[in-house]
């Protein structure tokens, strides 16, 4: 596949999407704007995962805009406890739900306590709260639902195969798990981890197979 055609594709994956440098801020200050005019705020780490929720939304047939419903890449999980006190006496006047990653429970439940959001001491307790968690995160979750073969074709789709078999013949990753592997892969590049969001989520929705975490959070939350 030659270089323009997978220019194309990856403007095609990120189209509506800032990815240039300080995009995940520029995202963050896009959907601060709305806050103030919104019904709900969906939490999560960083703008990959507010496009995996954005994109379920819409394969759900959602209009989150028309909905009032902001996702809120917060820029890292430790920026939760800062984006509850900022948000004031907003947070109790809203519906607030979000996503974490399994490394980042902790940090999210002593955040919601501090908040008093909640007093979650388990995560089934998070989870009646609306915060849900990823094992271990999002790109994890998106890779096992699609699974290694169809990923690995998804790949090729978008022009990436050669890149990966070049990770998987680094001795550092050489005969590892394959879905592991692919997680490295999506992890190596801002851009890249951007676009497989999209595309992982549209071919998990596809198959009627989306991550629990997500599914759950646009079941209970979206």
């Amino acid at each position: 596949m030659d270089l323009d055609r997978r220019r194309e594709l990856a403007r095609r994956a990120l189209d509506g999407y800032d990815s240039g440098p300080d995009a995940t801020t520029r995202a963050l200050a896009g959907a601060l704007a709305k806050v103030d005019d919104a019904v709900a705020l969906v939490l999560v780490e960083g703008l990959s995962d507010q496009i995996a929720v954005e994109t379920a939304a819409v394969g759900r047939g959602r209009d989150l805009e028309a909905e009032r419903i902001v996702i809120v890449p917060i820029g890292g999980a430790h920026a939760i406890g800062r984006f509850l006190t900022d948000l004031g006496p907003l947070a109790a006047q809203v519906r607030l739900s979000g996503l974490c990653d399994v490394r980042e429970e902790e940090i999210f439940r002593r955040a919601l306590v501090a908040a008093r959001i909640g007093s979650p001491g388990t995560r089934a307790d998070m989870e009646r709260l609306g915060f849900h968690v990823c094992v271990d995160d999002l790109e994890e979750e998106l890779i096992r639902a699609v699974g290694a073969t169809a990923a690995e074709a998804l790949f090729d789709s978008q022009g990436d195969l050669k890149s990966f078999r070049s990770l998987q013949s680094q001795p550092a990753w050489r005969g590892q798990d394959p879905e592991r592997q692919m997680w490295r892969f999506l992890r190596s590049g801002s851009r890249r981890s951007l676009r497989y969001a999209r595309l992982l989520t549209e071919a998990a929705m596809s198959r009627g197979a989306l991550p629990a975490p997500l599914a759950a959070l646009l079941d209970d939350s979206v």
